[in-house]
């Protein structure tokens, strides 16, 4: 446990903060999860709308340093591969 003021501030700072990357983590893989069962459901409305929802969703992950950038454009390079493949 820190003993110094700056140290106890330290400590529920991150706390926050990882929280809050523990949400944003898990709202993504939702995403990404209600995706892939449009696409193996073969449902291309469906599918769309989940494309658009997972798309935005690793681009806020980016934005708030979730994801590195390449990393969130290779999921989304595969998101179109897999949403093309259905047509």
């Amino acid at each position: 446990m820190p003993n110094i003021k700056s140290a106890k501030k330290r400590v529920k700072v991150i706390a926050t903060k990882t929280l809050r990357n523990k949400m944003l983590k898990s709202q993504l893989n939702t995403a990404i999860k209600k995706f892939k069962a449009a696409v193996e459901a073969g449902d291309k409305g469906a599918a769309q709308v989940a494309y658009v929802a997972a798309v935005k969703k690793v681009d806020q992950a980016v934005a708030k340093g979730i994801l590195h950038k390449n990393n969130a454009a290779h999921k989304k390079s595969q998101f179109t591969l897999m949403y093309n493949k259905m047509a």
